[in-house]
């Protein structure tokens, strides 16, 4: 019989109650040229043992019905069939094992997990040391583990079985330096990744700490886009209240003197949150000067004459809109509330480009909406915008504001409400000025108390003063 080439006649049966593994273990006998049958407990398989005797029997211990070790009992038992070379698959856990083994007349142990090679190798072993059928069985009491076992098994089974067992413990103790070298590797390969993940940890703090060094600083040129100081003039009174909700902000407003005749208030509100709209709005702001030069947008030089030429508001967001266009800010654009206070004749004149609208507050009436006609700067190419007016008196006040007033958030989500903007308006118009956009801001605040604002807060207030 060859060791490597399987003759016609050796067929195998499988006796496992796994059918996952019986069809495993089937497969790779079969792959080897061995004629393989399967039975899913002892029972079935010793009715299929007596109906056609197999070459060799490969038996899991623990089954229904009938164990492994009952199955390899009743065949050695019986003088037509105890040659058969009969394999237990065991966990092996300990020295009882091999002697239920011996008990039972078993003449190998493969142990559980096993590698399907190196049963295949037991398998090959055996049948090139076929039993005889009339060896001599010697008798053997043995005591293990207060447990007395009776033994009864020829020279060549007990032979088999304790090569078996060596071997066994070979495997095992090659698949335990298997284990520990691949342990080892691991254990290095760990080594190496945390050395990789404390560099990469450095490397994210000095970032972290460069990106939080990099965001102050812009956060403080976006603090120098806002009012630095107030005009002062007998005839009118400012003030204003500017929260960012993060970091960096996407509103910003300001304040200053054109000349002695006109006095320059915006808002603005760029869309979106973060470095992207902060950059924007920077940029807007270092255009929206006082400064006469060749990239002026609000004042501009006259040829042969001193005094610069104050540009209408309607002509400045002209001027940003064809400068800024969305498709070329990365999607970005910006709503804007821009005018212009004639100290002469009291009017204020202004451009709404998308923006909240204006409230109007007389001294003797109530708060109104003054509503915007134009579009956000960046939507449209070549929009063209239209000045609109609103004619004060003594003890009048004007609120310019972003969008965060009346559309700050309660926990439930529900908005503020230019309604809500308005009583608190009207409250205030008992304080001062000052007191009174105090009060708006704190009341969006209160609103806002359980989650914060979740966008940014910019007023700004004028009063024109009493005669």
């Amino acid at each position: 019989m060859s060791g490597s080439t399987p003759s016609a006649a050796e067929s195998l049966l499988v006796v496992e109650d796994s059918r996952i593994q019986a069809k495993i273990l089937a497969d790779k006998l079969q792959q080897s040229g061995y004629d393989v049958r399967t039975a899913e407990n002892g029972q079935i398989g010793l009715e299929m043992i007596r109906q056609k005797r197999p070459t060799l029997v490969i038996s899991d211990i623990e089954m229904p019905v009938m164990t492994g070790y009952e199955l390899c009992s009743a065949v050695k038992n019986d003088a037509e069939l105890r040659s058969i070379p009969f394999i237990l698959l065991s966990t092996l856990s300990d020295a009882q094992d091999i002697i239920k083994g011996l008990h039972c007349g078993a003449d190998n142990y493969v142990t559980k997990p096993y590698d399907p090679e190196f049963l295949i190798s037991r398998v090959r072993s055996l049948l090139e040391t076929p039993l005889a059928d009339d060896e001599e069985e010697q008798q053997l009491d043995v005591t293990l583990g207060g447990t007395r076992y009776t033994v009864k098994a020829g020279r060549q089974q007990v032979l088999n079985l304790l090569v078996s067992t060596f071997e066994n413990a070979v495997e095992k103790n090659h698949e335990l330096i298997r284990s520990n070298e691949e342990l080892t590797a691991a254990k290095e390969q760990l080594t190496r990744w945390n050395q990789e993940l404390e560099a990469l940890n450095e490397q994210l703090e000095t970032a972290n700490t460069r990106m939080s060094r990099d965001l102050q600083a812009a956060a403080r040129i976006q603090q120098s886009l806002l009012p630095t100081s107030v005009p002062e003039n007998p005839k009118v009174r400012f003030a204003w209240k500017y929260l960012p909700c993060d970091e960096l902000a996407g509103d910003f407003l300001n304040l200053f003197a054109l000349d002695e005749k006109h006095i320059a208030v915006y808002v603005a509100d760029v869309s979106g949150h973060g470095v992207g709209p902060s950059l924007l709005s920077v940029t807007i702001g270092r255009l929206l000067t006082r400064q006469v030069s060749a990239s002026s947008v609000l004042v501009q030089a006259r040829e042969g004459q001193d005094q610069p030429r104050v540009v209408p508001p309607a002509e400045v967001a002209e001027e940003l809109n064809r400068r800024f266009p969305m498709e070329e800010q990365n999607g970005l654009y910006f709503t804007m509330a821009y005018g212009l206070l004639d100290l002469d004749e009291l009017v204020f004149r202004f451009v709404s480009a998308g923006h909240e609208p204006v409230v109007h507050v007389p001294r003797d009436g109530a708060p109104q909406l003054i509503e915007g006609i134009g579009m956000a700067i960046g939507w449209v190419d070549d929009f063209e915008y239209d000045d609109q007016q609103i004619q004060l008196q003594p003890g009048d006040r004007l609120y310019l504001y972003s969008d965060g007033v009346p559309e700050g958030m309660d926990e439930n989500l529900n908005q503020f409400t230019n309604k809500q903007m308005l009583e608190m308006i009207e409250l205030g118009k008992s304080q001062s000025l000052d007191d009174s956009v105090s009060l708006l801001l704190k009341s969006v605040e209160r609103w806002c108390h359980k989650n914060g604002p979740k966008d940014d807060i910019s007023i700004l207030g004028l009063e024109i003063a009493d005669d």
